[in-house]
């Protein structure tokens, strides 16, 4: 049965003549004949009592027609629920971002971003570098944001996924002020507070922990590689972390936190797919571009 069977005789019922309904519904009388056997075929009993002028429904046709109705009637109001939501999709920017991005530079870099494009509709989803990297690549995701460094590489092909340096940060080792005295100095019995090593600032801690001349290993691991529960760890004094000084800018600025002089810079990159060309996507790549460097802290 295709479903133009059913408007077909939809159209039927409504208008009672063969003629009327198959110019209504732009074929000629014989097929549109043909179309209403078609489906009186499909369903194994007559719908229309052809011994009749007007056309009138048998039983079972009266009763089809409660069905025929309720199925178009759905079919259309999931289509425009789909297209709608289509619609809704595609003027949806969507981001993925490293958790510390997401909330330390998203935000303000965003509001940039909107002077010269206009408000824009957009999701974030905030995660880890692979799960970051796995939602652009799969094409979930139109734009990423990352942390870069040479100790770090990245293994994004240039020509499908190129990127804009949005601005500079640095990983800074960290410890809490206390009675106006860093609680920690940096030598090799300071307690480590590391990311899981399979995150891109886990990976590039242990660099910055090496060419520091810390060996020792980590007294505490966050194994999800949320740089704000390390600077929780800090603030409370368990030890030492390498926290990108976006995060902690104000902690610095307030005396919460002090700079051990242990600095590894970092880009901070966004991504995006060549493939994506929607006019919004765009927008925000040429705005990016557009944009001044953002500078460390």
């Amino acid at each position: 049965m295709d479903l133009k069977h059913l408007e077909d005789f939809v159209s039927l019922c409504e208008t009672r003549s063969f003629s009327r309904s198959a110019d209504i519904r732009n074929v000629t009388q014989s097929a549109f004949s043909r179309r209403i056997q078609a489906l009186e075929l499909w369903l194994g009993t007559p719908l229309v009592d052809r011994s009749t002028f007007p056309t009138s429904l048998t039983a079972e046709g009266r009763l089809f027609r409660e069905t025929a109705d309720e199925v178009l009637n759905m079919l259309e109001e999931a289509r425009t629920d789909v297209q709608a939501r289509q619609r809704q999709s595609r003027k949806t920017i969507s981001f993925a971002a490293l958790h510390t991005l997401a909330l330390s530079v998203f935000p303000d870099w965003l509001k940039n971003v909107e002077r010269l494009t206009g408000p824009l509709k957009t999701d974030v989803l905030a995660d880890n570098a692979h799960n970051c990297f796995q939602s652009l690549v799969e094409g979930k995701s139109d734009f990423l944001l990352t942390f870069h460094h040479e100790a770090v590489p990245m293994s994004l092909d240039p020509v499908r996924f190129p990127h804009v340096v949005l601005g500079t940060d640095r990983l800074l080792a960290t410890t809490r002020i206390e009675n106006g005295v860093p609680l920690f100095a940096l030598d090799t019995s300071v307690p480590l507070l590391a990311y899981g090593q399979d995150s891109f600032l886990g990976r590039l801690s242990s660099y910055a922990a090496r060419v520091s001349g810390i060996n020792q290993p980590p007294s505490h691991v966050n194994d999800n590689a949320v740089a704000e529960i390390l600077k929780a760890m800090v603030l409370a004094g368990h030890g030492i972390a390498w926290l990108p000084e976006s995060l902690i800018r104000r902690d610095l600025e307030s005396g919460q936190l002090h700079d051990l002089g242990a600095g590894v810079p970092m880009e901070i990159r966004m991504y995006r797919s060549a493939q994506r060309t929607r006019k919004s996507v765009v927008g925000v790549w040429e705005a990016a571009n557009a944009l001044p460097t953002m500078g460390g802290a």
